[in-house]
Parts: structure tokens; C-alpha cells; sequence
């Protein structure tokens, strides 16, 4: 349920509000916009708690029930955009925020390289795995603590901010040491206990949609994380895993004005992995931006027919400057820019 305070409403009238929750047991969270306080009721028998007896105190101007099973994700319980800052990076506001980097770090002077040719030509956070999941077992698994290590140098060098990879619940401490945005990948949509751990953070997360995973699904992941705390949360369209076998994935660009309504959080696009293919990643990318994205992730290398992973999906960096430069005219089309 979600409490709407009347605007003006006094700060003695949103306590009072509060305190009569937490009486029954419940937790709540403060949605303060311009005009309007939201005041969340968060709990597994919240669907118990009496509507009634808050529609009748001071400053409240009506109660609602929030329909879907995300709660604290749904656009019900927070009418305007989120933005999130990572290291001075707004992420969701009236700059689309392109992450740029490689698939995987391979050393130190690639990923210095490489972040300061992406900071150059627009980019304002670097990419880069430290740690990677790969389908084989014998392929590259990523550098570990080393990588790390470089991508904070990078970070040093050229002021981006960082986002990388955490895989599993003992890797958070490490990673957090570095990042200044945790990656789930889509391997990990649906790892209850890595979504758990991370909630307890207070960090931003990037969640990618799973292999297979329903728009539902990708918004259950950001309830799990939100639930725990952290409502820093950005979830991230990135292709899924259909009957075509032409593309990598099959990048879903529904997804994206789709999850626009349906919540307040970022919408991030990943049209390297939605495609898998360097030659569509542009039109994508660009498709992306005129659908509403507020975040697009894409894949560059200094040298992508070296690449240790992704290369055949990881654009050059005269490619990357390229796309940039024509996404901007797209991006003030639809009011934004770049």
C-alpha cells in the first residue's frame, strides 16, 4: 500500500503517518517529490494492513493499493524518475548516460587505453569485467582482484566511474572495495541470495534482464534487492534467448518504454548482448535511445579481433566515437541528450 501525503503536507503530519505503520509492524519508505510525499508500506502481510484508518489523519490525501507484485519497483509507489549518482554520474535524469568498455580486462594499458578513448568520445562510466561468466569452463574466467585493481586505476586517470561484475555473494566485499556500480549479469537474475546480499549494500545496481526472463521477472530481481534497503537499482534490457537463431539474443525494444511505465527506475539497453553482432549494434543502440533508454552499455576494444571475449559484438573506438556523435541528434528528438 502507498500512502499519498496532500501537498504542503508538514513534517509532524508524514511522522505521524509513519509512526501509526510501524505500530502495526510494518517498515515504510519516504518517496519525497516536488509537491508530494509517497509514504511506502513495505512488508509480506502488507496486503493485511486497513486503508481506512489513514485515509482519516491529517495531510493524507488518499491511500492506494499497489497492484503488482513489485512494490517498491512499481511507478504506483514512485511517480517520478529515479536518478541515481555513481561517482557524479546521474543516471536516469535528462542525460543518457552511455558505459562503455571492454567485454573483459586484459591488462593494465588495455583498459587505461581503452577509458580514455570511451571518456573522450562521450562515455562517462567505464565497463569491464574482473570477473566473468562464461558458458565454458576453459575459457577466460577474467583477472580477478588484478582487474580490479586496473579498472581503479583507469578511474584515477580519467574520472569515470566504474562498473563491473559481482558474481556471487563472497565476491561482494572485493568488488565493493573497487566498483562504484555493481553488475548482475543475466546469469544471475534470478540468484535470490546475490539479489539479498546486495540490498544490504549501499551501492547502485545494474540488473540485467535473464537469459530467458520475463519483464516481470526482471522487475522481481529489483524488488529483491529494494526489499533488503537499497533502492539504488537500474534494471537493464539485454536481449533474450527465443527460437531465432540469426542474432546472438533478440534484443526486446519493447522492453524498454514498456518498463519506462511500469517503473520509476532506470532503463538501461545493452544492444551488444541483445545482438551479439558489431554490425547491428548502431541501430540498436540507437532504436534504444529513441525508445526511451536512459542508460546504454556498450562494448568497445582498443583491437576487437583480439579480444579475449566478445569481440565479434565489441565495437573499435573510432566506430564507438562514430555512434555516439549520431546518437546525439536522436537523443534531442525525444528531449534528451548525450
Amino acid at each position: 500500500m502507498i500512502i499519498v501525503m496532500k501537498q504542503g503536507a508538514g513534517q509532524s503530519q508524514i511522522e505521524a503517518v509513519v509512526a501509526r505503520v510501524e505500530e502495526q509492524g510494518f517498515k515504510v519508505h519516504l518517496s519525497r517529490g516536488e509537491a508530494r510525499t509517497i509514504i511506502g508500506v513495505i512488508g509480506a502481510d502488507e496486503h493485511k494492513i486497513q486503508q481506512e484508518p489513514f485515509e482519516v489523519m491529517d495531510g493524507v490525501e488518499k491511500t492506494m493499493r499497489v497492484m503488482q507484485p513489485y512494490k517498491l519497483a512499481s511507478r504506483d509507489f514512485a511517480p517520478s524518475d529515479t536518478v541515481i549518482h555513481a561517482n557524479g554520474v546521474a543516471i536516469g535524469g535528462q542525460q543518457i548516460v552511455v558505459m562503455a568498455g571492454p567485454c573483459s580486462v586484459e591488462g593494465r594499458e588495455m583498459i587505461i587505453e581503452t577509458a580514455h578513448m570511451v571518456k573522450e568520445a562521450g562515455a562517462t562510466v567505464l565497463r569491464g569485467g574482473a570477473f566473468k561468466p562464461r558458458s565454458s569452463p576453459y575459457s577466460f574466467q577474467g583477472l580477478g582482484r588484478e582487474g580490479l585493481e586496473y579498472l581503479a586505476e583507469a578511474r584515477e586517470q580519467t574520472g569515470l566511474a566504474i562498473i563491473t561484475e559481482v558474481m556471487s555473494v563472497d565476491e561482494i566485499e572485493l568488488v565493493g572495495e573497487y566498483t562504484d556500480i555493481f553488475q548482475v549479469g543475466a546469469r544471475n537474475n534470478q540468484n535470490y541470495s546475490l539479489l539479498k546480499a546486495l540490498g544490504r549494500t549501499n551501492k547502485p545496481v545494474f540488473l540485467k534482464r535473464g537469459i530467458s526472463g520475463t519483464i516481470n521477472e526482471l522487475l522481481m530481481g529489483a524488488e529483491y534487492i529494494m526489499s533488503g534497503g537499497n533502492m539504488q537499482v537500474m534494471v537493464c534490457e539485454r536481449g533474450i534467448r527465443t527460437y531465432e537463431t540469426a542474432t546472438r539474443n533478440t534484443f526486446d525494444v519493447n522492453a524498454v518504454p514498456l518498463l519506462k511505465q511500469l517503473t520509476h527506475l532506470p532503463v538501461c539497453a545493452d544492444p551488444a548482448h541483445g545482438t551479439g553482432m558489431v554490425k547491428l549494434v548502431p541501430a540498436v543502440a540507437k532504436a534504444a535511445v529513441a525508445a526511451g533508454a536512459d542508460v546504454l552499455m556498450i562494448e568497445v576494444h582498443p583491437d576487437p579481433a583480439r579480444a579475449w571475449s566478445d569481440g565479434a559484438q565489441s565495437l573499435n573506438p573510432h566506430q564507438f566515437k562514430q555512434l555516439v556523435d549520431e546518437l546525439r541528434p536522436i537523443a534531442a528528438a525525444v528531449g534528451r541528450e548525450i
